[in-house]
């Protein structure tokens, strides 16, 4: 079937040249090919060059555009956990980004030099992305037509309507960097595909493949504690997660597809995925965590509303390796759903609020599976968010606060943050991730010993 979406990318492209159509225009505000992204994570779009800064000097000799930062961050946890380090984030960061644009070619690297000595891992592995280099990006972008883009090479990539919820955003998360402090662009993992844009009237296309899996660089243990449902505990790196990992070229692949079109002033899309739990959501008998079959149809509109923005987003997760529920050490398919809505309450002060759904499939069937005394999970669990932002002394601080609360598991997550810019170069930043929760087996309450705070420096250039 896979193979059978590679001839159909190839067809697309041929045909591409047979249907001539220009781009259509998009509302101020929204680029070529992407939406809005959500508050925290608008600096990383895959194409985004609007932070580019030329300062005079040494730069503009170069033959090529280069931003970058250097950064300190450093944190510390809130409570004892006798599975972890007391010091939660404490690393030294220098990100480099350098693009060349020619008459029908953009090239783009990105990486991060990194010293790390709360994990103690050097060596780099570029798909966890540890040791002392991260590639962030290293692509080549190019316009065979007039109505297509083509993007190939490792790139960062996102799409949905959610504000830190993402329901058909299949890209490759990283919940170790959010939930240690780090830059929300970090959240972000970056992916190793083909990415073919189509513009048409009509609708236009999004087509990514990515020939060998990307999963999440999911929490096992090494940095954050953990709920363990073989242990009955929560532990950390004294029992990190083992997985048996999907890494064959052009068989453990994932296909995406957006079919996207702007009515009325309202971003509508329909979405297709075929690929793997994105986090190891399954065991097999020897005790290896895996990543089971998964494919996802979704659907989501966002625009104006009642004087603020807007949005709702659906999608349905096929759990193909265990289409009935019955297999307890599967996750089961379920829908998934999200109601969202910002607006500026006052001048420079803006609120956002989101409702979240996941609703489980063949409940019945998962609960006869459980083995006797094992955690059970609801048929349905609820999130609700709430983001509130206030801007002050020219823009230049920024107060926020995030907050996800789950009234049915009884937790929940704050994060609060204070930025400052101090001139064009220099950033201070202090802020927290604080969990609870009444159980340790639900998804927030297991992380409560995880809680921290943190500062960091950045020098931009």
């Amino acid at each position: 079937m896979k193979y059978k979406m590679l001839t159909l990318i190839g067809f697309l492209l041929f045909s591409a040249h047979t249907v001539r159509a220009e781009e259509p225009a998009l509302p101020m505000g929204l680029g070529k090919s992407e939406p809005v992204l959500p508050s925290g994570l608008d600096g990383i779009a895959a194409d985004d060059t609007s932070d580019k800064i030329y300062p005079s000097g040494w730069k503009e000799t170069l033959p090529f555009d280069l931003t970058g930062f250097a950064e300190t961050r450093i944190g510390t946890r809130l409570q004892s956990d006798a599975t972890q380090k007391n010091t939660s984030i404490g690393e030294a960061r220098l990100h480099v980004k350098a693009n060349k644009s020619w008459n029908w070619v953009t090239a783009n690297l990105a990486g991060d030099f990194l010293y790390d000595p709360v994990l103690g891992r050097h060596s780099v592995d570029v798909e966890s992305g540890e040791g002392w280099f991260d590639v962030r990006e290293a692509s080549l972008l190019f316009r065979p037509t007039d109505f297509s883009d083509v993007k190939i090479g490792r790139q960062t990539l996102t799409w949905g309507t959610g504000d830190l919820i993402f329901i058909n955003d299949l890209f490759p998360k990283d919940w170790n960097s959010f939930f240690i402090g780090r830059d929300e662009e970090y959240l972000k993992a970056p992916s190793d595909a083909l990415k073919v844009s189509l513009f048409h009237d009509v609708a236009n296309l999004d087509i990514i493949y990515t020939p060998r899996f990307d999963n999440d660089r999911f929490i096992d243990g090494r940095r954050l504690s953990y709920y363990s449902g073989n242990a009955g505990t929560v532990v950390g790196r004294n029992n990190p997660v083992l997985v048996d990992e999907r890494t064959n070229w052009f068989n453990d692949d994932e296909i995406a597809l957006r079919l996207h079109q702007l009515m009325g002033g309202y971003e509508t899309a329909l979405y297709y995925y075929n690929g793997y739990w994105k986090s190891p959501e399954g065991q097999d008998s020897s005790g290896l965590f895996t990543f089971p079959s998964l494919s996802v149809y979704g659907a989501s509109v966002r625009g104006p509303l009642a004087g603020g923005i807007g949005n709702a987003e659906l999608g349905y997760y096929d759990s193909t390796d265990d289409t009935k529920g019955a297999n307890s050490l599967i996750r089961n398919s379920e829908w998934r759903a999200l109601l969202g809505y910002e607006r500026e309450l006052l001048p420079e002060f803006t609120g956002a609020v989101q409702y979240y759904l996941e609703r489980m499939e063949d409940h019945d069937s998962y609960l006869s599976a459980l083995s006797a005394g094992a955690f059970a999970k609801d048929e349905s669990r609820h999130v609700v968010t709430i983001r509130l932002t206030k801007l002050l002394m020219n823009q230049n601080l920024t107060l926020s606060l995030f907050n996800f609360y789950s009234p049915s598991d009884e937790d929940g997550y704050i994060r609060p943050k204070i930025n400052y810019k101090l001139d064009d170069n220099w950033i201070l930043e202090t802020g927290g991730n604080v969990f609870f929760g009444k159980r340790n087996e639900t998804f927030f309450g297991q992380f409560e010993d995880n809680s921290n705070v943190y500062v960091s420096v950045r020098y931009g250039f």
